[in-house]
């Protein structure tokens, strides 16, 4: 097996769509309790246009559980090494990144290294900092995130079927909160409770100053994970980036609204194609 063959097998990479040298790619990076399935709903609407790479994080999905370390993934610059590792081994540049809540972040740390394999970048309900802080609204007090860390260690199982509702905010779409629910269940719980803690605690703002590339920010309306005042402090620090407010609650709008996200995508990206 060579070295590029094993990257690529590790974090479980898909590739699907349009192929030829002049198709750009776009890559899309899942958030935490999920996988690339999470991107279903988004993936077709871009295949006949795009090469589309799907890929897990190390330790989630069917990536090689083996290769999660706590020292390498003790923050979220191990994350982007991963996707940075896999972007080599396909060669991709110029290439459009779309990142859900903490991958967006991951998304942005691996941009400011090598910006030169970015061309565009979405974040969907990304957070810099969870944690309130001075005059910045993170959403979350240091006991909140206590608490929550100290559920999942007392109880992962009972604490996936709380908070998959929380993150989802679809009360009236019971069977994607009972997906999410699923989700946070197939992960390993000891990799599951380390990601959450690296996520939670991260702190990524003094990046966001470092990041040119053309970027997107979506927001859902009503999220208490990444609030709303999070989204637009995003949005002031970057150099080149918008911002869009998707009118749905919870965390995953490309899930409870992806007719809605895409529309956004596709006008940041000045695409022709009429979405289906």
């Amino acid at each position: 097996m060579n070295t590029s063959t094993s990257i690529l097998e590790r974090s479980n990479v898909t590739i699907s769509g349009a192929t030829g040298p002049n198709k750009q790619t776009i890559v899309f990076l899942h958030g935490l309790g999920g996988d690339q399935s999470m991107w279903r709903l988004l993936v077709p609407a871009f295949e006949a246009e795009y090469q589309v790479v799907l890929l897990d994080l190390i330790g989630a999905g069917k990536s090689d559980l083996s290769a999660y370390s706590p020292n390498t993934h003790g923050t979220l610059d191990g994350h982007a090494t991963d996707l940075l590792g896999v972007m080599s081994a396909l060669a991709l540049h110029d290439t459009i990144f779309v990142g859900h809540s903490v991958s967006a972040m991951i998304g942005v740390l691996a941009a400011v290294r090598e910006p030169q394999r970015f061309a565009k970048m979405v974040l969907i309900s990304p957070s810099p900092r969870f944690l309130n802080e001075n005059s910045y609204a993170g959403g979350f007090e240091q006991k909140d995130i206590n608490e929550l860390l100290a559920a999942m260690e007392g109880d992962y199982l009972g604490w996936s079927h709380g908070f998959a509702p929380v993150m989802m905010g679809q009360n009236e779409r019971p069977e994607l909160v009972m997906e999410l629910t699923n989700s946070f269940v197939r992960t390993n719980p000891e990799i599951a409770k380390h990601f959450a803690r690296v996520t939670f605690f991260s702190d990524t703002r003094a990046e966001l100053g470092f990041l040119t590339i053309p970027t997107l920010v979506v927001q859902s309306a009503h999220d208490v994970i990444a609030p709303l005042a999070v989204g637009h402090y995003i949005n002031e620090q970057l150099a080149d980036s918008r911002m869009v407010v998707i009118e749905t609650g919870g965390h995953c709008p490309h899930l409870s609204a992806p007719q809605e996200t895409l529309s956004a995508i596709d006008k940041f990206l000045n695409r022709d194609t009429v979405l289906g």
